[in-house]
């Protein structure tokens, strides 16, 4: 909405500001967080009235959840699909055909972990939606998005087959691998893999929305750069024209991040919930994707990684042996087991992220 004052530069010059992705990332990021934050109150009023229980606890969990997180309302992503939703539609510029992707991206897969929450509470278990389906959905939001892509850029004449079906490796100048007529379902293993490692990660107080902010500013530095013909070319990196609107995206999450883990942080008065997990995971797949970036997305969310591996180390090894390796998976739970505060394992967690963040980011220079 405001990026078309832009458009009146004729009559002021101080209209001019809304056409830079800067200022807009910064007004979308101040937008998203100032609408978590006054909504939260009341979401969470209605939430507890709605739920009357909140969301079911896992009884094989470690006691304290049991103890400190029953009766904790769910379905907190509603505030982060406010806040990004309202943000975007604000700050971004609606002709830009990734700013429609992204927007689907996030609202579908907000709408399937609703749907997964909502038979949580209603049957007051924790299983919610199956596997199965939850897989259907996702890679069908993942392929839609590569389609969307493709036609994307063959529309704006940009279209090379390396820049439709390529993975790019960070790190490296023009080392790419084309999948060609495989890629969309690589699109899909990418989303849902990302989201299903969000969701596993979200099990403490503020544990996940940290790295999911790390990831939006790596990610959105990328994404301004992706979009710029003159640094992208300078940097060795993919040039994706238009991608540039994509950091006014990773800023409105951002401040919606900022505007939830303000009733998120420890003791949380609302849990993100499949609604949040999902969409959060699902869309920086999206965005890492559209800037050819996704083996990126591995590293600088490398916490969702070891997250989802220890739970896959973990299933196939008892299957195998009738043993465990871990006390619980996911990780954060095996150190709760062993003892470790929540609030420990939350900060710590969060400095590997920093740290991940600040090793992607060399990827800028390092090729």
């Amino acid at each position: 909405m405001f990026f078309y004052l832009s458009h009146l530069t004729h009559y002021a010059s101080f209209f001019n500001l809304f056409r830079y992705l800067t200022f807009r990332s910064i007004g979308a990021l101040m937008s998203s967080f100032f609408i978590v934050f006054y909504i939260g109150k009341p979401f969470i009023r209605l939430m507890k009235r709605v739920q009357k229980g909140g969301q079911p606890i896992r009884l094989d969990g470690p006691e304290t959840h049991l103890l400190y997180k029953k009766n904790t309302p769910t379905m907190g992503g509603g505030m982060l699909l406010l806040g990004f939703s309202g943000s975007v539609m604000l700050w971004c510029d609606w002709s830009n055909p990734y700013v429609w992707l992204v927007a689907f991206t996030f609202l579908s897969l907000s709408l399937l972990g609703s749907w997964d929450d909502i038979l949580k509470i209603v049957y007051q278990n924790s299983a919610g939606l199956s596997g199965k389906k939850k897989l259907v959905f996702q890679g069908a939001i993942g392929i839609l998005g590569a389609i969307g892509v493709s036609f994307a850029l063959r529309h704006m004449n940009v279209a090379t087959e390396t820049l439709l079906n390529g993975v790019y490796l960070p790190f490296f100048k023009n080392l790419v691998i084309e999948l060609g007529w495989i890629y969309p379902f690589w699109a899909a293993l990418v989303v849902t893999g990302a989201s299903n490692a969000v969701n596993l990660t979200d099990g403490l107080d503020g544990l996940a929305i940290g790295p999911v902010m790390v990831t939006c500013i790596v990610l959105g530095i990328f994404a301004y750069v992706s979009g710029h013909s003159v640094f992208s070319i300078y940097l060795k990196i993919p040039y994706v024209p238009m991608t540039g609107e994509l950091s006014v995206c990773c800023a409105a999450l951002l401040g919606s991040g900022l505007g939830f883990l303000w009733y998120n942080a420890p003791p949380a008065m609302i849990i993100m919930g499949d609604m949040g997990a999902l969409a959060l995971g699902g869309t920086l797949a999206a965005i890492a994707l559209f800037i050819k970036q996704e083996l990126l997305l591995g590293i600088v969310g490398g916490i969702f990684v070891i997250e989802t591996v220890s739970v896959m180390i973990q299933v196939a090894y008892f299957k195998h042996t009738k043993r465990r390796i871990f006390l619980m998976a996911p990780l954060h739970h095996h150190f709760e087991k062993r003892g470790w505060s929540e609030s420990t394992i939350v900060m710590r967690f969060w400095i590997i992220s920093c740290l991940l963040g600040i090793a992607s980011l060399t990827a800028l220079k390092i090729r």
